[in-house]
């Protein structure tokens, strides 16, 4: 019988939940026990650090011993790498979803290349309407779209799974923004490894 002190729990955000399932489904991980924080969070970054906190003390009064969290900086200025300094835990690198599934190295070395580059993921195209045009307003205020995408002329899909549904989904939102469109397959860039290093953490003996 496995142990909650025999698996890790990852905390992540609930905009990756899916992803991080088929990972682990794709790789065998099952030591991993997966708890999300609301999506709606990209929207309010402010949260992430705090919550990200109350979520480790959480899992350690439910008896986990190892902790990874599910995010990038994502946003959070460098207060979520605090809360992991405080619990002795590590996150995923990079500084948000884009760049992992990208992949760190790669979406650094392209630096300013991405200053005009609106990013969709599958969850993005999945909720584009619910994610980002409801909470916007742009539904009812069109007159906001320059305020928020008048710095961009692209949208890239950066797509995780082969699905010509959410690419169509993709499409139609590069559309609506008035922007290019491309896409870029990544499955899931950094995610895999970054996971499987969390599960070594319950196979790794202890000195």
């Amino acid at each position: 019988m496995t142990t909650d002190r025999q698996k890790v729990r990852v905390i992540a955000c609930g905009m990756i939940a899916r992803e991080i399932l088929d990972v682990c489904r794709m790789n065998g991980l099952d030591h991993v026990s997966l708890t999300c924080l609301p999506a709606d969070y990209h929207h309010h970054p402010e949260k992430i650090a705090p919550e990200t906190d109350k979520a480790i003390r959480k899992a350690r009064e439910e008896g986990f011993e190892h902790v990874f969290i599910g995010y990038a900086d994502c946003g959070t200025g460098g207060m979520l790498d605090k809360v992991c300094a405080e619990h002795g835990v590590e996150r995923i690198a990079g500084p948000h979803c884009f760049s992992f599934y990208i992949g760190n190295d790669a979406f650094d070395a392209a630096g300013d290349d991405w200053m005009t580059t609106f990013f969709v993921t599958d969850f993005l195209a999945r909720h584009f309407e619910t994610f980002l045009v409801r909470p916007l307003g742009l539904d009812r205020h069109p007159e906001l779209m320059d305020m928020y995408f008048g710095a961009y002329d692209r949208l890239l899909y950066l797509a995780q799974t082969d699905d010509a549904e959410l690419t169509e989904k993709a499409m139609a939102a590069a559309g609506f923004l008035g922007l290019a469109f491309e896409r870029q397959f990544t499955a899931y860039g950094d995610l895999t490894s970054a996971l499987q290093q969390a599960d070594r953490l319950v196979k790794t003996p202890q000195s």
